[in-house]
């Protein structure tokens, strides 16, 4: 249930309105757009129909307005305008388009000072490095944990970029947060509620990927736990689902992009790295979802993929990234956008 209030009400008579929501055992969220305020009610929904007509005779409420979706907070009806997420000093979901890059996984001090010195000269705002890895085989490398996020930690030091990067657990995300600029939710944990209800009290700009077998709605209401619990620093990211083809790693779904942009006021990006699986599908997948109207991309960059400890195949060559760049600006401003900048200022 929404409760949209009047542009004329007053600070008194919204606290009525929040007071009398709390009273009645239910959890606002409130939503202070540029022409309207709205609340989100949130809890058991034979309450909020009691509660209705109530808050529809209250000063300063407009109308009343039952969500049919059953994620709330993440809706359009919720919200209309798009989220905006701010991570240091880029921005997700504006009116610019976001590139994040870097290695799969952190390997090594050199490896990862490389990528990040090479992907912010060829025009990335954020740098993205697993240090936590979620692998397949209990055999692979699983990445360097701690030491990995203190490396990404240089890494931003040295560059100035933001670092993304991948928290598999409750347990680490303390860890994770002393070090990161933005926790990922990766793929396999889009459906672990403790995690999410974790990351959701811990308010930090999280990206949420898609899992490789989740429909679109349970991607939006794994999103929505992250917002109940007070968190609406949430951006999505599509990276590709399980198929039956093995041409590509992933079926990357362009399709996503536009549909969650018009179900969600989230900013959706896309990981074109995972859908792949082979570096020479990676630009061509980057320029599509920037034509389909992505917010952001995510690449993955590293100085010498033959000798990747994960997912070599798929990572990008410096030198490849940087004649993909201006390709994807060339798209953006075909459609009415641009490429984000590197904040002034900022290290080289």
């Amino acid at each position: 249930m929404i409760v949209v209030l009047h542009p004329q009400c007053t600070p008194d008579q919204q606290e009525a309105v929040l007071q009398r929501i709390r009273e009645a055992g239910l959890v606002p969220h409130l939503s202070q757009g540029v022409l309207r305020t709205v609340i989100g009610v949130i809890g058991d929904d034979r309450t909020k129909e009691q509660l209705r007509t109530m808050l529809e005779a209250m000063d300063g409420v407009e109308r009343v307005v039952k969500v049919l979706q059953p994620y709330k907070l993440v809706s359009r009806e919720f919200q209309p305008h798009t989220t905006v997420v701010p991570v240091g000093p880029v921005r997700i979901g504006g009116p610019e388009v976001v590139l994040i890059a870097g290695p799969c996984s952190v390997e090594s001090r050199d490896q990862i000072l490389q990528a990040a010195q090479a992907v912010k000269q060829a025009g990335a705002v954020m740098l993205r490095g697993g240090a936590f890895k979620p692998r397949t085989s209990p055999y692979s490398f699983q990445g360097l944990e701690e030491e990995g996020l203190r490396l990404l930690a240089e890494a931003r030091q040295a560059t100035g970029l933001p670092v993304v990067t991948e928290v598999m657990d409750a347990r680490q995300l303390e860890l994770v947060l002393r070090y990161a600029d933005m926790v990922q939710i990766g793929a396999r944990n889009m459906q672990n509620y403790t995690l999410l209800r974790e990351v959701g009290r811990a308010r930090c700009p999280v990206l949420l990927k898609r899992g490789p077998a989740a429909t679109l709605e349970e991607t939006l209401l794994a999103a929505e736990y992250l917002l109940a619990e007070g968190n609406p620093h949430v951006a999505l990211c599509e990276r590709g689902l399980r198929s039956f083809d093995n041409h590509t790693r992933f079926l990357l779904d362009i399709s996503a992009v536009p549909v969650l942009q018009r179900l969600s006021h989230l900013p959706v990006l896309v990981d074109p790295s995972q859908a792949a699986g082979k570096r020479q599908w990676v630009p061509p997948l980057a320029r599509a979802a920037v034509a389909a109207g992505a917010d952001g991309l995510l690449v993955e960059v590293h100085p010498d993929p033959e000798r990747a400890l994960s997912d070599g195949p798929q990572q990008l060559r410096p030198a490849e990234f940087a004649e993909l760049v201006p390709q994807l600006r060339r798209v953006a401003q075909a459609v009415g956008r641009d490429l984000a900048a590197t904040a002034a200022g900022a290290p080289v």
